[in-house]
């Protein structure tokens, strides 16, 4: 069995996506604030992580900076896993936050599952779940695993709601 530690990273620095008008994939782009650093930072004493063998990150900045900084700490080999990234809310279609918090609200409204017969620009639970469940088995050989990335990401491996994953949490998740 493996403890895997799913922390949520530190706060992006949205003011500056909308300061420069970033749209689709490079809105990804954007460092963490001051704050999100500072969090990054106390997340990094928290005692469980003390235990793992290896980072695993998310490719978005805001996650992969705040795997950088808690590796200040840790010291330990950081490897980037592409189907970490972030849940997927609109193939890089919407312009506004508006719209992407409105697909947002369609995803929970449906539970994550496209209503039958209908299509969404969002990706699905099912979808989330698969692609991190085979990064996640890749390295079942460890006992504690460090993985930073998305709340859409901790979420549905939790069972938890929306708003329900903090800024630079840790939650166990054990396979």
């Amino acid at each position: 069995m493996t403890t895997f530690y799913l922390m949520r990273h530190g706060e992006p620095d949205w003011a500056l996506k909308d300061a420069r008008g970033l749209t689709g994939p490079i809105r990804d782009y954007v460092p963490l604030t001051a704050d999100g650093i500072a969090q990054a930072e106390r997340a990094a004493e928290d005692p469980r992580l003390k235990r793992c063998e290896l980072i695993l990150s998310s490719p978005y900045t805001r996650a992969l900076q705040t795997a950088a900084v808690v590796n200040r700490t840790l010291g330990l080999p950081l490897i980037v896993e592409f189907d970490l990234h972030e849940w997927t809310p609109d193939s890089y279609k919407a312009e506004s936050y508006e719209e992407i918090k409105r697909l947002n609200d369609d995803y929970h409204k449906h539970g994550g599952v496209h209503p039958p017969g209908e299509s969404r620009l969002w990706e699905t639970k099912a979808s989330v779940l698969g692609r991190v469940m085979n990064v996640l088995r890749r390295y079942s050989d460890r006992s504690h695993v460090l993985v930073v990335c998305h709340g859409m990401i901790i979420a549905p491996l939790q069972e938890y709601g929306p708003g329900q994953v903090p800024l630079c949490s840790v939650h166990e998740f054990v396979v």
